[in-house]
């Protein structure tokens, strides 16, 4: 079953002699349930990608479709409410809210939402990311590796369609980043979690079960890794 799919997708920043292609008709699909790493350099064109991928900004042209929805179909609030639902982001810098212990970070998008969490569901994250003891824990009090554990635990807790993870490790040492991405792995076949990580670094991309490759805007390859 088809959870993510591009159409076409182009960005376009600029006019004239200073019109940029940041994606240049790019068509893309994830299965529900895979673990995809889309791989390029600074300026290939990911970090445009991972955006228009979770709605957090519009195309030039083409289409977003997750779980089913053509996204940008969507007016702003319905496009809001939508990416709450059935996207969830883990960032480079953990967006953690300071003020809200471990629990209650976990657990912000499903009462934002309205909805009361699935507490056997969020225990078994918990225990599954070794978060059990660091429940009543500010964001300060935590590590690199720890704080983006609450991350992906808060992805996961609403259950989200797909996880987009934008350069998760790059933050980390390369001993976390290993154990990190370990969890992505281990999440992702524990809960049939679809997950896309956007990244530079080959080593962590290879922990993926597919890669997909940027280049100028374009999708250059993809395969088993």
């Amino acid at each position: 079953m088809t959870i993510l799919e591009t159409q076409n997708l182009r960005k376009i920043y600029g006019s004239g002699e200073m019109e940029v292609h940041a994606l240049d008709g790019v068509d893309f699909s994830v299965e529900k349930g895979e673990f995809v790493a889309v791989v390029g350099t600074s300026g290939s064109g990911k970090s445009t990608l991972l955006h228009m991928l979770g709605g957090l900004d519009r195309p030039t042209s083409g289409s977003v479709t997750v779980d089913g929805k053509n996204i940008f179909t969507l007016k702003d609030e319905e496009l809001t409410i939508f990416r709450r639902r059935k996207i969830g982001f883990v960032f480079q810098n953990y967006n953690l809210v300071p003020v809200l212990n471990v629990y209650e970070n976990i657990l912000l998008p499903i009462q934002l939402d309205g909805n009361v969490p699935d507490k056997a569901y969020v225990d078994r994250i918990i225990d599954t990311l070794g978060l059990s003891t660091k429940l009543q824990n500010l964001p300060n009090n935590l590590s690199g590796g720890q704080q983006q554990r609450v991350a992906i635990a808060r992805a996961l807790a609403a259950k989200p369609a797909i996880i987009l993870a934008d350069e998760p490790t790059g933050n980390l040492d390369s001993r976390t980043s290993q154990d990190v991405m370990g969890l992505l792995k281990v999440t992702s076949q524990k809960f049939s979690q679809t997950i896309v990580i956007i990244t530079h670094n080959e080593e962590i991309a290879q922990m993926c079960d597919r890669i997909v490759r940027i280049e100028d805007g374009k999708i250059i390859g993809g395969d088993r890794a």
